[in-house]
């Protein structure tokens, strides 16, 4: 018996399929936390920066807090509460087609979770730990199974050919 050709459409290995609900959950996460921050405005954003502000003992007037305090205005917020919604459905979208092994899928899925790669080891130089090692393991994971996925498909012959 000859081994069948691969055919990504017709099912989704296991590793896409946790991929696809990961990147769901991202997607689902950000689309609330833009509609989060639409209902309630930059009060509450301002109260936490002043709280923080307070909490630590720093100087209200210069440094990185008190110059995100001045940036926080309503304009702002829906400008962020924006892009916010539009990295939440493209993840959504991302998801649904991992989840339905689509090629273009695993490529983008490739791309963000690779650009993410950089910042990661950044973080690990900067705050060496366990959540530091995890965020990077997990990223490191998403692209091995999505880079699979792509060579596995340009490997084998396609199913119907």
């Amino acid at each position: 018996m000859s081994e069948k050709p691969y055919n990504p459409d017709a099912h989704a290995h296991p590793g896409l399929h946790l991929v696809a609900l990961l990147e769901a959950s991202k997607g689902l996460l950000a689309v609330l936390a833009a509609t989060g921050l639409e209902i309630l405005g930059p009060l509450p954003l301002q109260h936490a920066v002043n709280k923080l502000i307070q909490r630590f003992n720093l100087d209200p007037q210069h440094g990185a807090l008190p110059s995100l305090l001045k940036t926080i205005n309503p304009s702002a917020v829906h400008v962020a509460a924006a892009v916010m919604l539009a990295y939440g459905l493209l993840h959504l979208i991302e998801a649904w087609g991992l989840w339905r092994a689509k090629a273009w899928a695993s490529l983008l899925g490739c791309i963000s979770a690779g650009i993410y790669l950089p910042f990661d080891i950044y973080a690990i130089v900067r705050h060496p730990g366990w959540p530091s090692w995890g965020v990077l393991a997990i990223n490191l994971l998403v692209v091995g199974v999505l880079a699979r996925d792509l060579v596995r498909r340009r490997l084998r012959p396609r199913f119907g050919r």
